[in-house]
Formats: C-alpha cells, sequence, structure tokens
C-alpha cells in the first residue's frame, strides 16, 4: 500500500469529472449542429454531418482508451526526435546508487530469464548488462549535454502508454513515516503492529490456468474450505489476531498506525531512542476502498483540499469519525523487521528520489527508467509556494496495491517533513519512459 492509495481514487474522479464535460460538449455541439444543418442548403448539412462525425470521433478517442494489461502493450518503442531531453535535477551519487541496487538484484536471478519491454523481450543477462553500461556512461559524460548524446546513442527508449494520446501519466508520491511505538503493549502504547499471521494463505492462480497469470488470492482454510482473509475491521475492532504471537511492536496512536500501513514500511522509534525499522511482508488480500474518496463523498473534504495532511487532521478533529473511516477500507498490511530499510518489491533498499513504485504486472521489476513530471517548491513554514517541472533517472524498485494500469507511478521521496509534505501531496501528471542498451 501506498500514500497514493489515499488520494488515487479522488484523482481518477476527477479525470472522470473532466471526461463528463466532453460528453456534455459533444452532446451540446450535435444539438446546435442538427437544428443549423435542418435551416441550411444539403450541402451545408452535409458539412455539418461531417464535422459532428469529427467531434464525436475525437471524444470517443479520448474517452474509449483501453488500458493495457499485458506488460506487451504498456510501452511502446519512440523514435529518436520523440526522446525527450535525458537532464537530471539530482546528483549522480544517488543515481549510481539506485542503479547499483538493481544490478544486484539482477545478479540474483536466472541469466536467462526473459525480461519485457512493452513489444521486445530481453534476458536478464542483457538488463543488467544494460545498466552497467549506463554506469559507465555517467562516469564518462563530461556535462550534462554529453551525457544526454550518450544516453540517446547507446539506449532504446520505451515510453508507457499512459492515458490517452498524450501518454500522461498520473505521479503521486510515498514517504517513510517515523512513528513512536514499543516492543511490548502498556497504557501508552495500545496499537499493534502484526506480522504476517501463518494462516495467511497466498494462491497464484497463474498456477491453476494460464489465463490468469500474475494474478493471487489470498484467504485461510475454514475447514476443507478457502475464505477471504480477516477485514481490518475484524482484525482491529474484534482483535481476531490478538494475542496469538503476532504483534512484532506496538504503536501510540492508530492514525499513525493506519498511515504507516498505507505507505508499506517505515520505522518506529523506541522509548530508548533506538529505531526499528519495518517493511511490508503481506497484505490480507482484500480489496482496496480508498478512505480519501470516502471523505470526499460525504462532503467532508473536497477534490481541491484533498491530501495525506488534510485527511489526518480531519481524523485528529473529529475522533468520533475515526472508526467509520479506517474501517472503510478493508485492507490490511502486515510487517516484518528489517535490518536496512525500507525495502522495495524486488528486496533492494529504496533510494530517496531515485525509486518508484509502478503496477509489476506491467512494467519491468528492476528497470532503468526516466521521468518528466512536477515537484513542490516548499518555504521555512513548510508550505507549498508552486510546483516546478523536474526530469530525473529513475529506477523501478517498488510497487504497491494503488499502483495499478500503465498511468500511475509513486515516487519514493524518503524521511522527513520535507519527504512527508511532498508525498502527501503530490499529484501531477508526466510523462514515464524506460530505457535498454541498443
Amino acid at each position: 500500500m501506498r500514500l497514493a492509495a489515499v488520494i488515487e481514487e479522488g484523482v481518477i474522479y476527477s479525470r472522470w469529472f473532466v471526461d463528463g464535460r466532453i460528453v456534455a460538449f459533444i452532446q451540446a455541439a450535435s444539438t446546435v449542429l442538427v437544428i443549423w444543418g435542418r435551416a441550411m442548403k444539403t450541402s451545408i448539412r452535409l458539412f455539418c454531418v461531417f464535422l459532428l462525425a469529427v467531434v464525436f470521433m475525437s471524444g470517443c478517442s479520448a474517452l474509449m482508451v483501453r488500458e493495457a494489461r499485458r506488460p506487451e502493450d504498456a510501452l511502446v518503442r519512440v523514435r529518436r526526435g520523440q526522446f525527450p531531453r535525458f537532464l537530471d535535477d539530482l546528483d549522480k551519487t544517488s543515481l549510481t546508487e539506485a542503479v547499483q541496487g538493481s544490478i544486484e538484484y539482477f545478479r540474483s536471478l536466472p541469466q536467462d530469464r526473459a525480461v519485457i519491454f512493452g513489444p521486445d523481450t530481453y534476458t536478464v543477462s542483457q538488463v543488467g548488462s544494460s545498466m552497467e553500461t549506463f554506469l559507465a556512461l555517467l562516469d564518462e559524460a563530461r556535462s550534462p549535454e554529453e551525457f544526454d548524446r550518450l544516453v540517446a546513442n547507446h539506449f532504446y527508449v520505451y515510453q508507457s502508454v499512459g492515458r490517452g494520446w498524450r501518454r500522461r501519466v498520473l505521479f503521486t508520491g510515498y514517504y517513510e513515516p517515523v512513528v513512536d511505538g514499543a516492543l511490548g503493549r502498556d497504557e501508552d502504547h495500545r496499537y499493534p503492529l502484526y506480522r504476517r499471521p501463518d494462516d495467511l494463505i497466498e494462491v497464484r492462480l497463474g498456477e491453476f490456468s494460464p489465463r490468469l497469470e500474475g494474478q493471487r488470492i489470498m484467504g485461510r482454510l475454514e475447514g476443507q474450505k478457502l475464505v477471504p482473509f480477516y477485514t481490518r475491521e475484524e482484525i482491529d475492532r474484534e482483535g481476531v489476531l490478538a494475542g496469538k504471537g503476532y504483534e512484532i511492536a506496538w504503536l501510540s496512536d492508530r492514525i499513525d498506525r493506519c498511515f504507516l500501513q498505507i505507505q508499506g514500511s517505515g520505522v518506529v522509534r523506541l522509548r530508548d531512542g533506538t529505531y526499528l525499522p519495518v517493511n511490508y511482508a503481506a497484505a490480507n488480500g482484500r480489496p482496496y476502498r480508498s478512505i480519501g474518496k470516502l471523505l470526499m463523498d460525504t462532503g467532508e473534504l473536497t477534490r481541491k483540499e484533498m491530501s495525506m495532511q488534510r485527511i489526518r487532521a480531519y481524523l485528529r478533529d473529529h475522533p468520533e469519525k475515526v472508526d467509520e473511516v479506517l474501517f472503510h477500507d478493508p485492507s490490511y498490511t502486515f510487517f516484518r523487521i528489517v535490518e536496512k530499510g525500507p525495502l522495495g518489491n524486488i528486496n533492494v533498499p529504496l533510494t530517496t528520489g531515485r525509486s518508484i513504485a509502478t503496477d509489476s504486472r506491467l512494467f519491468p521489476r528492476g528497470g532503468l527508467a526516466f521521468v518528466i513530471t512536477e515537484k513542490p517548491t516548499i518555504n521555512e513554514a513548510g508550505e507549498i509556494t508552486g510546483w516546478k517541472r523536474f526530469s530525473r533517472f529513475v529506477v523501478n524498485q517498488d510497487t504497491g496495491g494503488a499502483i495499478r494500469g500503465p498511468a500511475r507511478v509513486d515516487l519514493f521521496w524518503g524521511e522527513g517533513e520535507v519527504a512527508e509534505i511532498s508525498a502527501g501531496n503530490m499529484k501531477q501528471m508526466g510523462k514515464l519512459f524506460f530505457l535498454m542498451e541498443k
């Protein structure tokens, strides 16, 4: 789960609102053209019919874009004239660190395993070699402009099909929260973090039918029957897991626990000042339901003000509503203690500003990517004063329950106040590219 989960459905709702206005425009234009055409000569009427057809087809093309469901359909190779300028707004050290993490991941895999980049298929060995070439070029380049030319000369570029003819992608952010906790339950720490329960069963449906490849369900055995695993309400209100030895830490605040689950990883700050890194271990498999969308639907928050900070403030100001809001979402995250974190879905440490989460069913895990979107400018009071366009190389090292489809990217912002503000407010449009050595 990610912060994007809180706001994603609200953003999608706004997009459908825009599309609704397109429909309204088409309907209004149709009415005007038909009335006008009836009053004109035949030749003018024919022209009106032609114009109406163009308007209608344009509207349909905006509304009837089919979302990619296979990795072969998620990326398209672009021509040299369509390449972005490969200019990067961050330091080389962080880029090298992130790429090295993926190289280690590829070294751990069977070298002949297939990796799909849209219409093309490579081996793990080729992808790892491609990333090593990238680092060599990074060391060789004497200026950003020279590096731009070297990358364009040595790499194929694939673009996410995104959404619509402009291939737009929605960027959100996530970060690593620090929450207060203890290793044992006491008066101040009453909210448990659970490890993965022993009876949580994962079923990979592709093992039963090729048509279901990549799909899975989670459940538990009840007698000889597999049933859905417990909901958030059953776990936290009814205590169905309490006292079974699954607790790994106890937190002082259940709202903090909720947002830690949304982020998928974080740090528990213990009373003696030591830190306990925790990372995503599993989920209960229940469908995610957005608490952000709930607050919008009930009129408690508007689309414009929607952010993690605003949701948190609402819950603080309305303690009587906390159960209703939190239990609206039946999904639940379980954690594990790690030595160094946070770890992404390829089990390597995430790099601040360089690691992204995408739909792992569609895009190459560990792959080198390039993004163009906007980041906030934040003043000393912690207020966002504007948004600035940027581009940078990133590495696809994570995924999330709400990160679905070719038009979604979640950017890891690290830890701290700036990271929390940036991740909590980011919902910007942009473009996503992947690179592979020629």
